[in-house]
């Protein structure tokens, strides 16, 4: 990997983040208008306030308009006006700056779907800046904003992890990772011949650990897959320094060993220098109007506080911090951020009282497919009660549809902090484990395996499948090729009932290409040099067409396969009353009218029969609401009911502008639900 001295060294640092970034710093300093706006406290109406229903794109799946790329395509006019009849305001990039890695000079591919940052350009195969200062002027023009990422944990093996490796600067202060001396290389594996580091085995961990070298096992193992990556820990092979040592190190990486972890309390503060610059040129470079911290809740690591304790890794004071850094620079420079916080509700809640302004809803998501899966809502109830009960109102959540990961069923809240907490479900007393481990079942026996092939488990995390493929898997579909219409609308009628779910509670509501286009997993077959790795997220990232731009092509740019599309383009969709995205876009006129994006949770009260879940909203203006959700394939009658729903008021179904009937004496009223059916009331 060596290669001509000072002048690799020299190349490396022209391209290195670190350098851009303190170019970009720079010109913040001294300047007048980074005082003008507040930053301290997160402000979720106010974001609401500008968008509150997002598409949410992944790059690599986009099939293009002739003649352009990504930025060009989602820059598109005709497109913006099929997102305005929508109710689309705002939309999420998805990554698109260069990632992947360098081995010498040459570039390597990206490891983890472009979440492997390597430098502040925009990926060519994506298209340029210019592209994207267009996108949001066309964005602006229609009433909406445009959304970008950051990646606060990590970036890619590029030109800073080389210059890391060979002990340049400030570089190696960037990084998690130690120098491990010639006399102890015996206690770290050997790497193969054309690798550049090698997965710490769980005893070489250990060892390391016992010597004094790193911190140990973490919390958990992340992507785990026995032999590909059994620690959190890799050793790098021997690397040539600038002062003609020869070295070897161990780095931390949370994900995938191409995804070195940034060390935010390195006394060089390197890495925060990297991401505040990152941060700024999406912002002022670009034309964001907002960023997403991938990936934000492990950013601080230390020693377990006992003997035999896992690292502290999670949930850490550290993290909590520095997401209050990011965030109060994004707002001081007039952004806001949302955050992909996957751990436990107070730990969500910790990180929003002064960090990002909102988070994305890992809490319910799981929940609700779950639900679905089981015609069951017990779980679900009990995950949106606990969240109101700890404070994490749904005003402060990101609710999405599919995107381009996994179907988490980690249930970080109830397998981590509250593992042994007694919970009541299905009439017994289950331990947090016990619980998560009954979900993660019901989930897997429901949705993969026998019973729905096309669906895939993706290590210990979740389950790769589009939110089509959930539907006909918990219609009974086992083969996806025949489907008839009927079947079709069946499943488009669960896939809308997830929609409502999200939609008609507060807070944001963000929708991917792959549930507007009704995407069907990729075979395993079409894919297999994506999945070599263990990757199975990838079958739930087929390629597809919003507009029909390109009904001929079988790839994305990016050689992403085309997937089997259930509804079809946008264009076909609108002409269409019965069609997913016409029937979405009455869903979205009601939340909009109604106003629900800013309404306040209140209830989540039973309704007699299992399968149906209410929400209970105050709207702006002090009038009641109730979103009443049949999770059921089968036609159910519940009982509404709730100490806030006023007696005798009036109760109108928003869709329909119909009278369902009228509060009685004891607050309730009878409401008949066809199968995954959903009703928005409105009281008085």
């Amino acid at each position: 990997m060596g290669d001509d001295g000072d002048g690799y060294v020299e190349w490396l640092r022209d391209r290195s983040m670190l350098a851009k970034a303190e170019r970009i710093s720079g010109g913040f300093s001294g300047v007048s208008s980074v005082w003008q706006t507040p930053f301290g406290r997160p402000n979720p109406s106010g974001v609401v306030g500008r968008s509150s229903v997002w598409f949410t794109a992944y790059p690599p799946s986009m099939i293009t308009k002739p003649g352009h790329g990504f930025l060009g395509t989602l820059g598109d006019e005709e497109l913006w006006r099929a997102f305005a009849a929508i109710g689309i305001s705002a939309v999420h990039t998805g990554p698109l700056k260069r990632a992947g890695g360098l081995f010498g000079r040459e570039p390597t591919p990206s490891v983890d779907g472009h979440f492997d940052r390597i430098g502040t350009e925009i990926d060519e195969v994506f298209g340029t800046e210019d592209e994207f200062r267009r996108l949001c002027a066309v964005a602006a023009a229609h009433g909406g904003i445009v959304i970008d990422d950051i990646v606060p944990g990590h970036t890619g093996k590029g030109p800073d992890f080389r210059l890391a490796e060979m002990k340049v600067g400030d570089y190696p202060g960037i990084y998690h990772m130690v120098e491990i001396p010639p006399a102890d290389w015996h206690l770290l594996p050997a790497v193969a011949p054309g690798h550049d580091s090698v997965n710490l085995t769980a005893d070489a961990e250990r060892r390391l650990h016992e010597a004094g070298y790193i911190v140990g096992r973490l919390q958990r193992v992340l992507f785990q897959e026995g032999g590909v990556k059994d620690t959190n820990w890799s050793a790098t092979a021997e690397v040539e320094g600038v002062d003609g040592v020869r070295r070897r190190w161990v780095y931390l990486h949370y994900f995938k060993d191409g995804q070195p972890s940034i060390n935010w309390l390195d006394p060089t503060f390197a890495g925060m220098r990297l991401v505040i610059g990152d941060a700024l040129h999406s912002l002022d470079q670009l034309g964001a109007s907002a960023l997403r911290l991938d990936a934000n809740g492990f950013l601080g690591v230390e020693r377990g506080g006992r003997p035999g304790a896992p690292a502290w890794s999670e949930g850490h004071p550290l993290s909590e911090a520095v997401n209050q850094l990011i965030a109060s620079m994004v707002r001081k420079v007039g952004g806001f951020t949302f955050q992909e916080l996957n751990l436990s509700i107070e730990d969500i809640r910790q990180t929003s009282a002064r960090g990002p302004d909102l988070s994305y809803d890992f809490v319910n998501r799981p929940a609700y497919v779950h639900a679905l899966a089981t015609a069951d809502t017990e779980f679900l109830r009990l995950t949106l009660n606990l969240a109101l009960r700890l404070g994490l109102p749904p005003a402060r959540l990101v609710h999405a549809l599919q995107n381009h990961d996994e179907l988490t069923y980690e249930l970080v809240h109830f397998a981590g902090p509250h593992r042994d907490e007694p919970f009541t479900f299905r009439g017994t007393e289950l331990s947090g484990t016990d619980l998560a481990a009954t979900v993660r079942a019901d989930l897997v026996e429901r949705l993969t395996g026998a019973a729905a092939p096309y669906n895939r488990i993706f290590t210990t995390n979740g389950i790769a499948a589009t939110m089509a493929t959930i539907a006909a898997a918990v219609l009974g579909h086992r083969d996806l090729a025949g489907l008839t219409a009927d079947q079709v609308a069946r499943v488009r009628r669960a896939h809308l009932l997830l929609a409502m779910f999200n939609a008609w509670q507060p807070g944001v509501f963000a929708v991917s290409g792959w549930d507007l286009c009704g995407m069907l997993t990729l075979p395993a077959a079409r894919i297999p040099g994506l999945l070599a790795t263990g990757d199975t997220r990838w079958i739930n990232r087929a390629a597809y067409d919003l507009m029909d731009y390109r009904p001929e092509v079988t790839e994305s740019p990016s050689r992403i396969p085309r997937g089997a599309s259930l509804y079809g383009s946008l264009p076909q969709q609108l002409a269409d009353p019965d069609s997913f995205v016409a029937q979405l876009a009455a869903i979205l006129r009601v939340r909009a009218e109604l106003g629900l994006a800013a309404a306040v949770q209140l209830d989540v009260p039973p309704a007699g029969d299992p399968a149906v879940l209410v929400m209970v909203h105050r709207l702006d203006g002090g009038r009641a609401q109730a979103t009443v959700l049949n999770f059921a394939g089968r036609a159910v009658t519940a009982r509404l009911r709730s100490e806030h729903l006023p007696a005798g008021a009036a109760v109108h179904d928003a869709l329909t502008g119909g009278l369902v009937g009228e509060m009685d004496a004891e607050h309730g009223c009878r409401v008949v639900l066809r199968p995954h059916e959903g009703r928005a009331l409105l009281l008085g």
